[in-house]
């Protein structure tokens, strides 16, 4: 396993609709257990491949904030097939978009189908912090952030202090 860069907005690959998996196979292993290791280190609660430069519909989360670790769970070209009624708004930050944090709006609860590290079908409700998580993990793979949620002056800028952000890394 290995640690990856997390891609910065604004970054063109952030923005592209991710085509599905395949097949799950080795690669697609590494590239999730690499993401694992990815978002613990950052440290995040959520992940998805195009954050780390792979277009693909891959995603990662544990929402288990006491112990993490714990509670892995990898998606492979993850749905939603439901969603329950009740919407709530949440502040939400982003390993692409550091230490920037808004309310958004999100269903309380959802079932979400998707394939599992060995390829197995996998439909799981969530609630809470899960179902928010896994909403704004798939929104990555359909190349949308949390601040496409926001108004457009609040949207730009935070894009003018992620670029500020990328050229103060880029001189170290």
């Amino acid at each position: 396993m290995a640690i990856r860069p997390i891609l910065i907005h604004p970054d063109p690959r952030l923005k592209k609709v991710c085509p599905p998996v395949e097949a799950v196979d080795d690669e697609v292993r590494r590239v999730a257990d690499d993401m694992l290791e990815t978002m613990y280190a950052a440290p995040g609660i959520g992940l998805a491949a195009p954050q780390v430069g792979v277009l693909r519909r891959i995603f990662v989360m544990d929402c288990n904030r006491s112990d993490a670790g714990k509670e892995p769970v990898i998606c492979i070209n993850p749905e939603i097939v439901a969603t329950g009624a009740e919407r709530v708004k949440t502040e939400e930050g982003c390993l692409s978009i550091p230490e920037v944090y808004d309310e958004v709006e999100r269903f309380e609860t959802l079932t979400l189908r998707f394939l599992d590290r060995d390829g197995a079908v996998v439909e799981r409700p969530l609630t809470g912090q899960w179902s928010i998580c896994a909403q704004h993990e798939l929104d990555h793979l359909d190349g949308r952030l949390f601040i496409d949620y926001l108004g457009a002056v609040r949207r730009t800028m935070i894009t003018i202090r992620m670029k500020k952000l990328k050229r103060e890394k880029a001189r170290g």
